[in-house]
C-alpha cells in the first residue's frame, strides 16, 4: 500500500494531442526525468491496437525507471501490452471483472466523483482512487461538474484506499491537494502541454515535496 501511495505522488495522464509537439515517448521520458512517479496512457479516440502499440513503446522507455505504466479503460490493451495496471471510470469495464482478468498482481485504479462512489469502492478489487474532477478541464470533454478543493477533501476524508486528485490541477494546487488528504496529484496539460515537459514536471514535484515536507 505504501508503494502505491508513493507512485501516486505525481501522476502523469497522457493526452495524444497535447503530446504531439514532442511525441508521446519523448514527453513521458522527459516527465519521468523531472520526477513523475506514475504514467497513465489515456487515448479516448484511438483503437485497442493503437493503445497496445503506444503502451509497448512507452513501456520500453520506462524500463528500469521503477515508474509504473497504467492504461486507461482498455483491459485488452493492458493485457496485450503487459503493463502494470488499468484505470477505470465508473461507467467503464466492471472493476471485479477487470480484476478477474488481470489477476492479483496488477494495479487497478477507479475514478470517483461522489462520496457514495468512494465508499462503494471494493478494496479487494481496487488499489487506488482517482478523485475529481477538482477543477474544470478541457483535457477530458465528458467530465462531471467540478468539485473544488472542499469537495476533494470530502471525498478523501472517507477514502479507505490511496487516492490521487485529478482535474484542472496546476503547480499552485500542490499544497491544497495534499492538505485535502490525497497522496498526490494527477496532471495532463500541466506537463503534456508545456514547451519543456521535464522542467514542468520538476517544478510540480518540487511543489509537492515542499508542501509535504519530505524528499520523496
Amino acid at each position: 500500500m505504501a508503494l502505491i501511495r508513493d507512485h501516486l505522488r505525481l501522476y502523469l495522464v497522457t493526452d495524444p494531442s497535447l503530446c504531439a509537439q514532442h511525441g508521446l515517448v519523448a514527453v513521458v521520458t522527459a516527465a519521468v526525468r523531472g520526477g513523475v512517479t506514475c504514467v497513465q496512457l489515456r487515448d479516448k479516440t484511438g483503437s485497442t491496437r493503437d493503445r497496445i502499440a503506444a503502451a509497448r513503446a512507452v513501456k520500453q522507455a520506462l524500463a528500469g525507471s521503477g515508474v509504473p505504466l497504467i492504461i486507461n479503460d482498455d483491459v485488452d490493451a493492458a493485457l496485450a501490452a503487459d503493463v502494470d495496471g488499468l484505470h477505470l471510470g465508473q461507467d467503464d469495464f466492471m472493476v471485479t471483472a477487470a480484476r478477474a482478468r488481470l489477476g492479483p498482481d496488477k494495479i487497478i485504479g477507479l475514478s470517483c466523483e461522489t462520496v457514495d462512489q468512494v465508499r462503494a469502492a471494493d478494496p479487494d478489487a481496487v488499489d487506488y482512487l482517482g478523485l475529481g474532477t477538482v477543477f474544470p478541464t478541457t483535457s477530458k470533454a465528458d467530465h462531471k461538474p467540478s468539485i473544488g478543493m472542499d469537495g476533494l477533501a470530502a471525498l478523501a476524508r472517507v477514502a479507505a484506499l490511496p487516492c490521487v486528485a485529478i482535474g484542472g490541477l496546476k503547480h499552485d494546487h500542490a499544497a491544497g491537494v495534499l492538505a485535502a488528504g490525497c497522496d498526490g496529484m494527477a496532471v495532463v496539460s500541466a506537463i503534456c502541454g508545456q514547451p519543456d515537459p521535464e522542467r514542468a514536471a520538476r517544478a510540480l514535484r518540487h511543489a509537492l515535496t515542499v508542501s509535504n515536507g519530505d524528499d520523496r
